[in-house]
């Protein structure tokens, strides 16, 4: 059924209150999702300080980071749900209120368990910030300004996993790892203040969601909210532990596939079925924003791969350490913070379709640059291919996340932001899951293919195990054992070598994969300035 305008005319509606300032709802509720998207990544720089605390092994403490992540994807296609019972204001800062309690907790946390259970709760927290934000910037810019609105949106969610390992390193490098959580508490208190005081829902979406929590309540969906549970956590544990756990040889891993396969299933059955579903799946009927969503999946896939390869091969193979790193990917961030806003300030004066197609360029081009690093690599090579990708994804981010989002009603904008905030979430761990895969099976190749070409018989091979045996040997050590060193030497060259050939090919693999996404633009469908003014008008719910 559906609840009209004139139904919810005949609501009780709270005084008109006088509208805030724009910008100060922007800084409000940027403050929660910029936390979350940092703490998604910060932990990451500082597991080998926690395990040595916490006496975890290194298999153990990698559930410090899936525990978050896991509680963070259950909750966001729950967030128009959520904000229809209680309302988005409160949904909002009772969230940010977990979050940094959860951080307060993770700081006094001494042993694994109470840690993993202190992550999942900050996790929990962090999981309504992002859609949230995103349907409250919607809600509160006019539709000539949905462009801005997105930028501003998007420089919190990109630029947070890019500069969280820079900050993080900086901190376990001055201060004890606690201290990577402490830091939310006075951002969160500033936070929660802020909104309480210029955050406010619109009249129309208040009135709208007291109209539609009634029906919600009279029909609470249990088992949709129970199989997607079931179904999102057991895909996200075998996103973050597949390639620990070997895949599919291992039986844990194989039977949380076929868990989630069923429960997924189960669950669109039950939502498209229910008669008041906790998620509105219904919204993937909007081609804008079947489209527009599907695309972003596939851009963050390629983020969060890019933000994964690049400070392994630094730390790995040329020696940075985790600061120097970070500092090296600084760049990256500091132009997407300059280019983004410059998008979304063109986004009405230039086709979506274009900006995403430049974007997709810009970033191939980096990729490809970044397929030709060798040991000799500087940062400023570094610097010249990340800056490409840094204006790629800001004119592809901007672009997509608004129109995906332009025609589907204001009262509806709660639950289209979390389906769009868990696809985003999905596709980076599946994109994460693949090349952190890749990289084994690509290396092992390169190295059986070197392996075969480095035998003593070889003149140049001989030579070089002599020269070096004789180095070694000048040095004090015996003829046996200098030879044995010689053998050893030319084997961890040999190793090195097959993984500067593994992160090539992943490198190049990125840009081809992205681009994929041009023959998608075709399907992507860009509304009228009619379309987009009825979605901003409307305030009715399909329940």
């Amino acid at each position: 059924m559906a609840v009209s305008a004139a139904t919810l005319a005949m609501l009780p509606v709270p005084f008109q209150r006088r509208v805030t300032n724009k910008w100060l709802v922007t800084v409000s509720v940027t403050f929660g999702t910029l936390m979350g998207a940092i703490d998604s990544s910060i932990v990451n720089v500082a597991l080998p300080h926690i395990r040595g605390s916490v006496g975890a092994t290194v298999q153990e403490i990698t559930w410090i980071s899936t525990g978050f992540v896991i509680a963070t994807v259950l909750v966001m296609p729950l967030t128009g749900f959520l904000g229809r019972l209680f309302g988005q204001k409160r949904v909002y800062m009772f969230c940010l209120a977990l979050f940094v309690a959860g951080s307060m907790l993770c700081g006094l946390a001494r042993t694994l368990p109470t840690l993993v259970l202190f992550r999942f709760i900050q996790g929990l927290g962090a999981g309504a910030l992002q859609p949230t934000e995103q349907a409250i910037l919607r809600q509160t810019f006019p539709p000539k300004e949905q462009g801005m609105a997105m930028a501003l949106f998007g420089m919190a969610i990109m630029i947070g996993p890019a500069i969280g390992p820079t900050l993080g390193g900086w901190i376990v490098d001055h201060y004890p790892w606690p201290w990577i959580f402490y830091i939310n508490l006075p951002v969160g208190v500033l936070g929660l203040y802020m909104v309480s005081q210029f955050v406010h829902e619109p009249d129309d979406i208040r009135a709208a969601n007291i109209a539609a929590a009634q029906h919600q309540r009279r029909n609470m969906d249990w088992w949709g909210i129970g199989l997607l549970s079931i179904g999102i956590s057991s895909l996200q544990y075998v996103l973050e532990e597949g390639a620990n756990d070997d895949w599919f040889q291992s039986r844990l891993i194989l039977g949380l596939t076929l868990a989630s396969v069923f429960a997924i299933a189960a669950f669109v059955i039950r939502e498209l079925t229910a008669v008041v579903p906790a998620v509105n799946l219904r919204l993937f009927k909007d081609r804008t924003f079947a489209t527009g969503t599907l695309i972003s999946g596939v851009m963050f896939a390629m983020l969060m791969s890019s933000m994964f390869l690049l400070p392994v091969f630094m730390q790995e193979l040329l020696g940075f350490n985790a600061t120097q790193s970070g500092l090296a990917l600084m760049p990256r961030t500091l132009v997407m913070m300059l280019a983004v806003p410059i998008v979304g300030r063109v986004y009405n004066r230039v086709s979506p379709k274009v900006t995403v197609a430049i974007g997709v360029l810009f970033f191939v081009f980096g990729a490809w640059q970044q397929s030709h690093f060798t040991a000799d690599t500087t940062s400023s090579g570094i610097i010249a291919a990340i800056v490409l990708q840094g204006v790629g994804f800001s004119c592809l981010f901007v672009p997509l996340t608004t129109v995906s989002l332009a025609t589907v009603p204001r009262a509806k904008l709660a639950d289209a932001t979390g389906l769009s905030s868990l696809v985003r979430q999905i596709g980076g761990s599946i994109g994460l899951a693949v090349f952190a895969t890749l990289i084994g099976n690509y290396a092992t190749h390169a190295r059986a293919g070197i392996a075969a070409h480095v035998v003593e018989t070889r003149p140049e091979v001989a030579q070089r195990l002599m020269a070096t045996q004789g180095a070694l040997m000048a040095r004090g050590l015996d003829a046996v054992t200098a030879g044995k060193a010689a053998i050893g030497s030319l084997y961890g060259r040999v190793v090195k070598q097959s993984m500067f050939m593994s992160f090539d090919k992943l490198f190049l693999l990125s840009g081809i994969l992205f681009l994929v996404i041009l023959p998608l633009l075709l399907f992507l469908k860009i509304p009228t300035e009619q379309e987009k003014d009825r979605a901003a008008e409307a305030v009715h719910i399909d329940i």
